[in-house]
């Protein structure tokens, strides 16, 4: 087995689980916060908002690290989807295949249907100016967006970074978004696809 098969092969979950503790425990050493959202607001910065909205008016060489995280990040996703893809669209559970189905939405089982990352039946192009597609990306995107600031950070930030440093405001933003979650596969998607 070469070292790129190594690579690309599914790993077991402990081992992400105990990257991110290694990190948590790096950035609680070195007093740094961790979220993908506080990149935004550097970039903002970085553009010179703090003009103009004063929560922009911050010193954004502090959260540095933060942007070559993303940009890493980024670089990453491209290097593993054009190199190191699987040759298969992802797996996902049964039961999971089964409810999509009944909204509408098949899971892909050869990859040139699709990878299933994003569902055809939602970001395909010919779907692109349905009511659907434009809740979903729109409406979602400024959900999205309004929800991180209002919630003082990101998913990441708060699930991992705010758990490990123990912070009430980050479990209860956790709780809310295992309930969002819920909400939203549940209530919102079935009604959502008969639109």
């Amino acid at each position: 087995m070469n070292i790129l098969d190594f690579i690309s092969q599914p790993w077991h979950w402990s081992v992400s689980g105990l990257g991110i503790a290694i990190v948590m425990l790096l950035l609680l050493i070195l007093g740094g916060r961790f979220g993908v959202s506080s990149s935004f607001s550097a970039l903002c910065s970085i553009a010179g908002a703090g003009r103009k909205i004063a929560y922009f008016n911050s010193d954004w060489r502090k959260r540095s690290w933060l942007l070559l995280f993303v940009g890493g990040s980024m670089i990453g996703a491209y290097i593993a989807s054009h190199f190191m893809a699987s040759d298969a669209p992802v797996q996902i559970a049964q039961s999971t295949i089964n409810d999509l189905a009944q909204i509408g939405v098949i899971a892909p089982q050869q990859l040139s249907e699709g990878a299933g990352f994003m569902p055809n039946e939602i970001f395909g192009l010919d779907h692109l100016g349905s009511t659907r597609t434009l809740v979903f990306v729109i409406v979602g995107g400024l959900l999205i967006g309004f929800g991180t600031r209002w919630a003082g950070g990101c998913t990441s930030g708060h699930a991992i970074s705010g758990l490990a440093n123990l912070q009430l405001p980050s479990l209860v933003a956790v709780i809310g978004f295992f309930i969002g979650g819920l909400l939203m596969t549940h209530l919102f998607f079935p009604f959502l696809f008969n639109l």
